[in-house]
């Protein structure tokens, strides 16, 4: 494989990312005492960063490999949403599919952290589903995207924030196929059986058991196989990818079927893992409809990203080095 030439053709793909977008705010500090007011650490503020979180996370991991990113979502009418806006838009990332609306209020996660660990989290978030208005300008932003811009692939990511509702996968979905789009689904408990005839599915072991409702001690072959039979039946998908946390990744489409174990990482935060995994699985099935490719390469992102503290996009030339390094 050469993968100089793989990764300059991820320059030609168009990516739609639709999901919940997020502000992830971190505040870093020093603990030096307790507080006298409660048996709580007391945090000497030293600065304070923003991210990009949640489906904005895997738009910018696309981005990073060097695609055309489009992010549609709707958001609150607030100052959060200018500030989310303005940090994706200056990413090469196209924000015009970002929607306001009054009736939400914008996800955001502020964790204080101290010593390079994550201390509270404190989340201000709408999770209602979308009102029937903001469902049809939604769905009509991506309808009208897809057909003047004619993207390979549409990346539906749920975190389960309420903009990701029945409707909203159903109709994209059949546009999606209308239009020949790849639909890449990474799911939710909730809506977890409304991505029916998605051409990439990938939840966790933990989302497969929930979903299932299954009681699973070790992911073995059988056990994973079984799984994609059971997902299959009631999805009509065509490829199961599920990360298995510390061991790996598995594919399987029809017979063809794989665990590819991690690699080795001195882990310091898996936030945002699956974000790098989706994407980079989606882009480069887009370009190759390679399966087990797709999968080795998600495997490595997945994993890279996870020695970083906080959510991170991949690093696209640390990426292409490990590719040559553990694949060629």
């Amino acid at each position: 494989m050469n993968f100089d030439k793989l990764f300059q053709q991820f320059r030609k793909v168009k990516v739609a990312v639709v999901g919940d977008v997020m502000l992830d705010t971190y505040w870093w500090g020093h603990v030096e005492r307790i507080s006298p007011e409660a048996p709580v650490p007391v945090v000497s503020f030293d600065k304070r960063e923003h991210r990009i979180g949640g489906a904005a996370n895997v738009a910018l991991n696309a981005a990073s490999l060097g695609a055309r990113v489009s992010m549609f979502s709707v958001m609150g009418n607030d100052d959060d949403a200018l500030l989310l806006r303005a940090l994706i838009s200056k990413f090469d990332i196209d924000a015009e599919g970002l929607l306001r609306s009054d009736l939400r209020i914008t996800t955001n996660k502020t964790r204080v952290i101290s010593r390079n660990q994550q201390m509270m989290r404190l989340d201000a978030e709408t999770t209602k589903d979308l009102q029937e208005t903001d469902e049809k300008r939604l769905i009509a932003a991506v309808s009208k995207y897809i057909e003047k811009q004619k993207p390979q692939v549409l990346i539906f990511e749920d975190y389960n924030k309420g903009v990701l509702t029945e409707r909203v996968i159903s109709e994209i979905t059949s546009i999606c196929i209308s239009n020949q789009v790849l639909i890449s689904a990474d799911p939710k408990r909730k809506n977890f059986f409304t991505y029916r005839q998605a051409d990439i599915f990938k939840p966790n072991l933990k989302e497969v058991k929930e979903g299932l409702n299954m009681i699973v001690e070790e992911a073995h072959m059988p056990v994973l196989k079984n799984i994609h039979k059971q997902l299959a039946s009631r999805l009509h998908h065509r490829i199961s990818l599920i990360t298995l946390s510390e061991k790996g990744i598995f594919y399987q489409e029809g017979k063809q079927a794989k665990i590819i174990p991690s690699h080795l990482r001195h882990i310091s935060d898996v936030s945002g893992a699956g974000d790098t995994v989706i994407a980079i699985a989606s882009i480069v099935y887009a370009v190759t409809r390679n399966l087990h490719l797709m999968a080795e390469l998600a495997n490595i992102g997945g994993g890279l990203v996870c020695e970083e503290v906080g959510t991170m996009a991949i690093n696209r030339e640390r990426l292409l080095s490990e590719c040559k390094l553990l694949l060629e």
